[in-house]
């Protein structure tokens, strides 16, 4: 009984039942994993299969093993809470719900200051070289004529980032707020290369709009059961 269940078929069967039930999950860790335990049993074949290992296929297999694991980590890392850059802590839950690892890259292409006087991030209709996240400091925003104040730890440029056209309003911040700048030729240059960085500034961009329209929608509410009311 047991020289058939550690036999060289059983383990190709073993690794072949571990690669599909992989392949069956969309947890990339579970996957890895899985592959990983099915890599070992093929080891176990390439040693027991001949009178002398299959020093080839194993070798190829070690190869792979390590590949694998390298991604392991890397995605134990992307995870990590410990990997979010050191003075971003603070607005860490902002951006949910990114990974830490996502968050470090994303920041890494960030610049984050105090202004020393007052600043107009955007001018309506004027083309736009970066996007910005105002940190502390309420923006004031300035639309066909009309001024009205946000609140602050918001995206500013965020509309004219994804339609590619020019801002879709002026917006001013006092003296001594606190701003993250994206260069926009530098972020997409790294979404190029990167598309999960993209994918991350897609993702929080579009939370912050949707708080936006909750907060826009909220004093029309207001008013119009003012009106009724009166």
């Amino acid at each position: 009984m047991l020289a058939t269940i550690f036999s060289p078929t059983a383990f190709v069967f073993i690794a072949g039942a571990l690669y599909t039930l992989g392949y069956l999950f969309i947890n990339q860790m579970v996957l890895r994993i899985l592959v990983m335990a099915g890599s070992l049993s093929y080891l176990a074949y390439y040693y027991t299969a001949a009178d002398t290992p299959l020093w080839d296929a194993i070798a190829i297999t070690l190869v792979l093993m390590t590949a694998n694991a390298i991604g392991m980590a890397n995605l134990m890392l992307r995870n990590a809470r410990f990997t979010v850059p050191r003075g971003y802590d603070d607005i860490y839950p902002d951006f949910q719900p990114l990974l830490p690892g996502d968050f470090r890259q994303l920041m890494g292409l960030a610049k984050r200051r105090t202004l020393s006087q007052e600043t107009v991030l955007t001018r309506e209709g004027a083309s736009l070289g970066s996007i910005y996240y105002v940190v502390s400091g309420m923006p004031v925003v300035t639309k066909m004529g009309t001024s009205f104040p946000m609140a602050e730890r918001i995206f500013v440029g965020e509309v004219a980032y994804l339609t590619g056209k020019g801002s879709a309003a002026t917006t001013t911040v006092p003296a001594g707020a606190e701003v993250l700048e994206w260069k926009l030729d530098r972020l997409t240059e790294a979404a190029r290369r990167k598309p999960q960085i993209k994918l991350a500034l897609d993702a929080v961009i579009s939370r912050d709009l949707a708080r936006k329209v909750a907060l826009a929608v909220a004093p029309a509410a207001q008013q119009i059961g003012r009106e009724q009311a009166g």
